[in-house]
């Protein structure tokens, strides 16, 4: 995700410089004996979208609608500062890569000949099945 140095790529069209980016490392619950209990292995990153100047406007309108003025990304799933702040920055990368995406609309269609008959016969054979499940009529 960081090809350029200083800079984490989130799509084509859009670089964040890795100074917009704020850090904070603190020690990670449960269980990992000693290592853990004395390293700041947890890594929070935040991203103030808001403010940011590298954004576009309205790249920065879309994230904002979807996220809010910031994003915030914590991990603690390896033992490692290191492999902890990677995984930051890959997380942060997608969730403001989905964000940015802008999804096609939907076009109406109609249903299709074929569709709508197997449709309608299989409601006609769901009645049949109840119907035979119901006492005979003797009046008849």
């Amino acid at each position: 995700m960081v090809d350029v140095p200083g800079r984490l790529r989130v799509s084509s069209t859009c670089s964040i410089p890795l100074a917009e980016l704020s850090w904070r490392f603190s020690r990670s619950g449960g269980p990992g004996g000693q290592h853990s209990n004395t390293s700041d292995t947890r890594d929070e990153v935040r991203f103030d979208i808001a403010t940011s100047p590298s954004l576009g406007p309205r790249q920065r309108a879309r994230l904002v609608e979807r996220l809010g003025p910031s994003v915030r990304v914590v991990v603690s799933d390896e033992r490692s500062q290191h492999r902890n702040r990677e995984l930051a920055l890959e997380r942060l990368a997608n969730r403001l890569a989905d964000a940015l995406r802008v999804s096609t609309p939907r076009r109406a269609t109609r249903p299709t000949k074929g569709s709508v008959e197997r449709r309608l016969a299989g409601k006609r054979r769901q009645a049949d099945r109840k119907a035979d499940r119901r006492r005979p009529d003797l009046d008849r």
